[in-house]
């Protein structure tokens, strides 16, 4: 049976479990307003329905899970209809802040790209099944944006300063540095995950039991090994210490230096002080509302506009940056970015 679809989005009854497939392949299947709107409708619908036991989320296609949200429609909207963009975002972040507490066990199959709104999807799920195709980040200062869908609430709780490093870098995480980390729960190798779907629609009261027989070991976390490494560099106070003491370090250290030198200076300020705040936020909702403050904002800024040009339009890979040294982007411009709202309502949850 299907319900509250849009072509990019299938929702349908399968047995007792509400299936959730994102299809939109050729774009990565990349979030707009109308799919999470779609999303969102349909785990209203199941989340007090006796006769669904699990809510499945998969992806059509073997491109990836989902590669975040629209940035070119994001730029578009920044330049354009900023209005539009936070309504984007307005959906986008009550919907992963009802997945964060969704009452019922929630799967989500990561296989393929999991990146930036795909890990809005994904990260609040109860089982987050990952595959050796996994490539799971948060890419977000590469394109002068924030890691956002509640990064700084999810970053700032993964061990040590791992977190932070995930931030400012953009670095790319496959499955067993995914388990290492608890951003995923299991790996399933992709030629099994049909089997695995079914076993899961046949039995979705079974899936713990199901996934545990499923799962496979990935091996060995490459960052189990750099865990004090990344915590003495990147606890720094600031960006700039944390660039020159990796100056200071090993060639891995120096090799995160200059992934750091490619990023908007300002996004990486954002997100250092995103990810830190994060850390004290009373609640989930008001990390979202922060971010939603944030993301409104950023979307009209030259770095996102110029990001969104050099990777996806122009495809140079090569933005320039304003302020393009991490000296000269002032407290105020930061402040400006943090602060509550004057002129627009500000983000809320579902009730």
């Amino acid at each position: 049976m299907s319900l509250f679809s849009v072509p990019e989005v299938i929702a349908r009854v399968e047995g007792r479990t509400g299936r959730l497939t994102l299809n939109r392949p050729k774009a990565l299947h990349s979030l707009t307003t109308a799919m999470c709107q779609a999303l969102t409708c349909a785990l209203l619908a199941w989340r007090e329905d006796p006769a669904i036991d699990l809510v499945l989320i998969d992806h059509a296609g073997e491109r990836g899970f989902c590669a975040g949200g629209d940035i070119r429609a994001m730029a578009e909207h920044g330049a354009h209809d900023p209005k539009a963009g936070g309504e984007f975002f307005l959906h986008e972040y009550r919907m992963n802040d009802l997945l964060q507490r969704y009452p019922k066990p929630v799967a989500a199959v990561m296989d393929g790209v999991t990146m930036g709104g795909g890990v809005g999807l994904s990260a609040y799920a109860t089982y987050r099944i990952a595959t050796e195709r996994t490539l799971l980040a948060m890419p977000e200062t590469g394109i002068g944006l924030f890691p956002d869908i509640g990064a700084g609430w999810l970053l700032a709780r993964l061990p040590g300063e791992i977190g932070t490093w995930m931030a400012l870098t953009g670095a790319r995480l496959k499955a067993a540095d995914g388990l290492y980390l608890n951003l995923c729960t299991h790996h399933v190798p992709s030629d099994r995950l049909e089997r695995m779907k079914a076993a899961l629609l046949a039995n979705p009261h079974e899936a713990r039991r199901i996934l545990a027989r499923f799962h496979e070991d990935p091996g060995l976390a490459p960052l189990s090994g750099k865990q004090s490494a990344l915590d003495a560099v990147f606890g720094h106070d600031t960006v700039e210490a944390i660039v020159a003491a990796l100056h200071l370090g090993s060639s891995w250290a120096r090799e995160q230096a200059a992934i750091l030198q490619t990023k908007s200076p300002t996004s990486m300020k954002v997100a250092l002080r995103e990810v830190r705040g994060g850390r004290e936020q009373p609640t989930f909702g008001a990390e979202m509302l922060l971010e939603y403050r944030l993301a409104c904002r950023i979307i009209s800024t030259h770095d996102f506009q110029e990001g969104v040009r050099a990777v996806v339009i122009d495809k140079d890979n090569a933005p320039r940056w304003s302020p393009a040294r991490l000296e000269d982007v002032s407290p105020t411009a930061l402040d400006a970015l943090f602060a509550p709202f004057t002129d627009q309502e500000e983000w809320t949850p579902l009730n």
